[in-house]
């Protein structure tokens, strides 16, 4: 009797099964971090707007109120502090009604760069105070022109007084600064220039 064998052949299926499933998986990883990627990029993005939505109406009030401090500081006996009409950071500070001064924004070129400062300047074009903002003037040296020893000398003075000089003698103009008589212009004539502007200002009926 003769004995036959048979032989199984492999499914194709079998043999194709893994190859083929492993495109699939790679398009499902890229697939999965794009998702995340984008879900992390909603869920920053929403934080933020959050915390904008929450914090914003916080920091108007905060800088309404620096500014107010600011102003009071400028010209304490005022009771009134309003912006001036088509004049970007000009104000007018009253008391019963009555106007005492104006506070404009001044700049002018020192040492170091821009010197930015606010000055008070009456309707009468006389300085009444001022106040620097920002400067980058050598420490020891062109930052006293903040000090009371320079800045007072300056207030009460009109536009025709408003001039640096260096003799001891002059007690009409401004005593310029030891070793910083750039900075010591610079000051002098920023506040000069918002006398000049304030004079203009009043002199064309503005108020």
């Amino acid at each position: 009797m003769t004995s036959t064998s048979t032989s199984t052949s492999p499914s194709p299926s079998n043999s194709t099964a893994p190859s083929a499933l492993k495109p699939a998986h790679k398009e499902d990883s890229v697939l999965r971090i794009a998702l995340n990627l984008t879900a992390a990029c909603l869920i920053s993005g929403l934080f933020i707007a959050g915390t904008y939505f929450l914090t914003h109406d916080t920091a108007v009030q905060k800088e309404a109120e620096l500014q107010a401090l600011t102003l009071k500081s400028m010209v304490t006996e005022a009771d009134s502090y309003k912006n001036v009409a088509g004049k970007p950071d000009w104000y007018i500070a009253s008391k019963a009604g009555k106007i005492i001064a104006y506070i404009v924004p001044a700049e002018s070129k020192g040492y170091g760069g821009a010197i930015k400062m606010l000055v008070a300047v009456t309707p009468d074009g006389v300085v009444k105070n001022f106040n620097i903002l920002d400067s980058k003037e050598t420490p020891g040296l062109g930052d006293k022109a903040s000090k009371p020893q320079f800045s007072g000398q300056l207030l009460g003075k009109s536009a025709e007084h408003l001039t640096v000089t260096k003799d001891p003698s002059d007690k009409e103009d401004i005593m310029a600064i030891s070793g910083a008589t750039i900075t010591s212009r610079a000051v002098t004539l920023g506040v000069k220039n918002a006398v000049a502007e304030v004079a203009q200002f009043v002199k064309e009926g503005g108020s």
